[in-house]
C-alpha cells in the first residue's frame, strides 16, 4: 500500500504494523484456528503493545502450534514450564495457563456450536460497522461485556471485556477503522 493512504491513527510505521492494519485488522474472520490466534494474542497483549505482540507473533505460532487449539488443549505442565522459557513469546504464568485452559474451552464450544466462528458470530449476525472518530473508539462495550460473560461462563480465563473488544475489532465482527481511514470504506462496501 502507499505510505499516502490514511490509516487510523494507533498504526505505528514498522511495516508489520501497516501491513496487519492494512490486510487483517477488522476483516471478517470465519476460520477457527485463526479465531483461537486472536484469542491467545490478544489475551498475549493485556497490559502490553500491539506492537509486541506482533514481532512475536511467529514465535506464537510456533510455541502454539501453528494455533491448532486441538494440540494446545492437550498441553501438560511439562509443556508449560517449557513456553515459561521461550523467549519468543511472553513469559506469563497466567496467559499461558490461560491459553490451554482456553483452547479446551474452545473445543466445547465448537462441540456444542458446531463451530466457534458460528457461536461467535451469533451475538451480532453481522459484522457492525462503527462511525467514528479515533478518539471515540471505546476499550469496551455492552457486547463485549456480553460475550465475555459467556465465555467465562464457558470456562475461559484470563480474557476479560477489554481483551474481548480488541479481539472483536481483530476479527471483523466490530469494525472500528476510522472514518477517515481507506480501510474503512472497503470494508463497509
Amino acid at each position: 500500500m502507499s505510505k499516502f493512504y490514511k490509516r487510523c491513527p494507533w498504526v505505528g510505521r514498522s511495516q508489520l504494523e501497516i501491513d496487519y492494519h492494512d490486510k487483517e485488522w477488522g476483516v471478517p474472520c470465519y476460520d477457527d484456528q485463526k479465531l483461537f490466534e486472536f484469542i491467545v494474542l490478544e489475551s498475549a497483549e493485556a497490559g502490553l503493545s500491539w506492537k509486541l505482540i506482533l514481532n512475536k507473533r511467529e514465535g506464537y505460532r510456533k510455541a502454539f502450534s501453528n494455533f491448532d487449539f486441538n494440540k494446545v488443549a492437550n498441553y501438560s505442565e511439562q509443556d508449560i514450564k517449557e513456553l515459561l522459557e521461550n523467549t519468543g513469546i511472553v513469559r506469563h504464568r497466567q496467559k499461558i495457563e490461560s491459553a490451554v485452559n482456553n483452547a479446551k474451552c474452545f473445543q466445547n464450544i465448537i462441540t456444542n456450536h458446531g463451530s466457534f466462528s458460528r457461536y461467535i458470530w451469533s451475538f451480532t449476525g453481522t459484522p457492525v460497522h462503527n462511525t467514528r472518530e479515533f478518539k471515540d473508539i471505546p476499550t469496551k462495550t455492552i457486547l463485549s461485556d456480553t460475550i465475555t460473560k459467556s465465555l467465562k461462563q464457558r470456562g475461559f480465563r484470563f480474557f476479560g471485556t477489554q481483551i474481548c473488544y480488541s479481539f472483536l475489532q481483530a476479527i471483523g465482527i466490530v469494525n472500528d477503522h476510522t472514518v477517515e481511514c481507506f480501510r474503512y470504506k472497503e470494508l463497509t462496501s
